[in-house]
């Protein structure tokens, strides 16, 4: 797994749009698993904090009960109205989400000053990011796909 920052070392290109696409809009879709091993979507906002993607949570909520229980996570940009894909691509990552706890969460609290100082603070681990586009002549798409073990790889399909 790697951070935020690693990641953006190894692949300096894809980072930046996926970085854009995620700052293109300020909620995105989280996928965690229930306890019955089924999938749960939930809305959520993230943002950068040091070498780390992060995002917090209200006090107990099922996407956080469901990551201290299992920390495998998906996380899907928001990608807006079909108009506002047109020259860009649909951005992906996922991982592990490790919650931020002691002197660190105290300093979130206190820098964001969210809703419930119990709110939770994840940090996401990430194990893969891609990307998704139609190529410029229209004619296929382009997959750009990155993980820590294999580094980039663009794939093309008609």
């Amino acid at each position: 797994m790697s951070t935020w920052q690693e990641f953006a070392e190894q692949a300096p290109e894809l980072a930046a749009q996926v970085r854009a696409r995620l700052e293109a809009f300020q909620h995105h879709v989280l996928a965690t698993l229930r306890r019955d091993g089924s999938p749960r979507v939930s809305g959520t906002e993230v943002a950068w904090r040091g070498p780390d993607l992060v995002f917090g949570s209200m006090p107990r909520s099922r996407k956080a009960v469901d990551l201290q229980r299992d920390a495998r996570f998906a996380l899907h940009a928001n990608t807006g109205a079909p108009e506002d894909m047109v020259g860009g691509v649909d951005a992906k990552v996922a991982g592990r989400a490790v919650e931020v706890t002691g002197d660190e969460h105290r300093a979130w609290v206190e820098e964001v000053k969210p809703p419930s100082p119990d709110s939770h603070l994840f940090r996401l681990d990430l194990t893969e990011v891609t990307t998704t586009g139609v190529a410029e002549d229209q004619t296929h798409l382009v997959i750009t796909r990155w993980t820590p073990t294999e580094g980039v790889r663009v794939y093309k399909r008609a």
